[in-house]
């Protein structure tokens, strides 16, 4: 798959750790290989992650970022594209071929309280999964569902402690000591 990582922006430990977490989940199990956030340092939040990654496998990795300006800049200047994840941008629908025919390492940007303006202007792309208010959770499953076309939800993780076996009716795990 492409070198696809996300930035979550503006985390606040006692009002966004629930959903930080999700978007975080969500770029793991969707394809995404590495994550970075910025606003508040939160330990309990990188340990959750590497929890994730012991018990589930693989080697998704999060990094605390003092500067998003700063790194994004740094992003561009060695070659990587820069995606914001907006319901202000041009509809994903209408993007996502254009998207995909770059090689480039793409860093997705996930939103927080509130986005400085000067993001949009950074951005390679701003793009809308819809024009009305949405979770930023929602919005990168969805643009990585398109992105990959499908095929991460077929990804198999090394390492796994546990693993879920389909089942029609009840739940299976199998586990590793």
């Amino acid at each position: 798959m492409d070198k696809i990582c996300v930035l979550r922006l503006g985390h606040r430990i006692f009002r966004d750790s629930r959903l930080s977490t999700h978007v975080l989940l969500v770029a793991r199990a969707f394809g995404a290989e590495k994550a970075y956030y910025t606003g508040d340092k939160d330990k309990n939040l990188e340990n959750s992650i590497c929890k994730i990654n012991i018990e589930w496998g693989g080697d998704f990795v999060l990094e605390y970022i003092k500067n998003e300006k700063k790194f994004i800049l740094n992003w561009q200047s060695n070659g990587g594209d820069v995606i914001h994840l907006t319901m202000y941008g041009l509809p994903v629908k209408d993007t996502i071929e254009n998207i995909k025919t770059s090689k480039k390492p793409k860093l997705l940007i996930v939103g927080g309280a509130k986005v400085p303006g000067d993001i949009f202007s950074k951005a390679d792309w701003n793009i809308s999964i819809t024009n009305q208010p949405h979770s930023e959770v929602s919005a990168l499953s969805i643009f990585l569902h398109e992105y990959f076309s499908g095929k991460e939800l077929d990804l198999e993780f090394s390492n796994p402690k546990v693993k879920i076996i389909p089942q029609k009716n009840t739940k299976k795990l199998v586990t590793k000591k």
